[in-house]
């Protein structure tokens, strides 16, 4: 491990990235290496690092390969191994909770009376989930910790959003318009997140295969078993252990079903949290949509007031104009010889014209209102 760090230190031309290597004894170790020495190190390809890499925009993955398992969940980048976890920028904010999570849950190494330690532990509370394999126990810190950071975020967001919406709904401005549009769009952001989790589970659960991939303490046993499968071509039916053979092949595939039966259960819890919180973001999602439609039924009659004003103003100004007609006509500098000695036709014709002016608003409001065009 030394060499190999400081093989890395002398690499100049390579970037060197900070990893913590913890293994199943809790033993923690930091890491300034470049990619070419995890690749030697873990035994993985370039494109399964790649999936790591912060600057690429990969979606969130569970790979199951030989000899690790290959994890970019959201901010938790890792590679998982029978014995050891490698996790990438053990000092960011939101990757510390993990490391102290992995420092809890994996078991410790006591020089003195060690024998006994391990025997108390797995007779203890903890005796369980020292027999789980320890690379789900290290997945289910990784999924613990995602789940757990996404349903913050998301009651984050529902915190800030519903008294948003509500005030949106009693006031209608811009500063309230602008603060439910960011909240929106923080929510579908938060909704893409999530669903890529809930995607990639539900894409293990519906392949056994890949479950199998990721028990990797099962192939190092086989890999390092003395019967490896090339002995099964020279097994003979008349082999008098024949019968021995069948039965560890068929104790073999049993346990194999109930690793994976034990890999989906621990798959499902999470993958009913994060669906859990995904039903959160489709319930605040729907009530946004509420107060949308909402909101649109209230400018729809704020437009509907202001085009019945307008009618009401429109009808006005047909009637003034009626009546600027006839003051136009008898406001003309025109010598009429009828004007003399009828002065006091004038004041017949004021109220003449706006008695007919007044009859005509009148006879278009009420045919506005009986077409239901205007409300009574």
């Amino acid at each position: 491990m030394e060499e190999l760090h400081a093989s890395s230190i002398n690499n100049k031309t390579c970037a060197l990235r900070s990893w913590i290597m913890i293994d199943h004894h809790a033993n923690e170790t930091i890491l300034d290496v470049d990619k070419y020495t995890i690749m030697r190190l873990l035994q993985i390809h370039a494109r399964d690092l790649r999936i790591l890499d912060p600057l690429l925009s990969y979606p969130s993955t569970i790979l199951g390969r030989d000899k690790a398992i290959i994890l970019n969940l959201e901010h938790i980048k890792a590679i998982i191994t029978a014995k050891e976890v490698f996790l990438r920028d053990p000092k960011d904010d939101d990757v510390v909770p993990i490391v102290e999570e992995l420092r809890r849950r994996l078991p410790k190494v006591n020089c003195s009376g060690q024998g006994e330690e391990d025997k108390s532990t797995q007779e203890g509370e903890g005796g369980e989930e020292n027999e789980f394999p320890f690379e789900f126990r290290a997945l289910e810190v990784a999924l613990e910790a995602i789940c757990s950071f996404l349903d913050a975020r998301t009651r984050e967001l529902e915190t800030a959003s519903y008294p948003a919406l509500d005030e949106l709904t009693s006031k209608i401005s811009s500063r309230n318009l602008d603060r439910v549009r960011k909240l929106k769009s923080a929510m579908t952001r938060l909704t893409n997140r999530v669903q890529k989790i809930r995607d990639e589970l539900e894409n293990l659960l519906d392949d056994d295969d890949d479950m199998a991939e990721l028990y990797l303490s099962r192939k190092l046993v086989v890999s390092s078993s003395p019967t490896s499968n090339s002995d099964s071509p020279n097994w003979q039916f008349n082999s008098p252990n024949l019968a021995s053979k069948i039965h560890t092949s068929s104790t073999t595939t049993v346990h194999m079903e109930n690793d994976v039966e034990e890999l989906e259960m621990l798959l499902e819890a999470y993958f009913m949290q994060i669906d859990g919180t995904l039903n959160k973001l489709a319930t605040l999602r729907e009530y946004t949509d509420d107060t949308e439609d909402y909101i649109n039924i209230q400018l729809d009659n704020h437009r509907n007031q202001l085009i019945q004003l307008e009618l009401f103003l429109c009808s006005g100004t047909v009637s003034l104009s009626i009546y600027s007609l006839v003051a136009a006509i008898f406001g003309m500098n025109i010598p009429y010889t009828w004007k003399q000695g009828h002065e006091y036709v004038f004041k017949w014709v004021v109220i003449l014209t706006g008695m007919v002016c007044a009859s005509l608003f009148l006879s278009i409001v009420s045919y506005a209102r009986r077409k239901g065009i205007v409300g009574s």
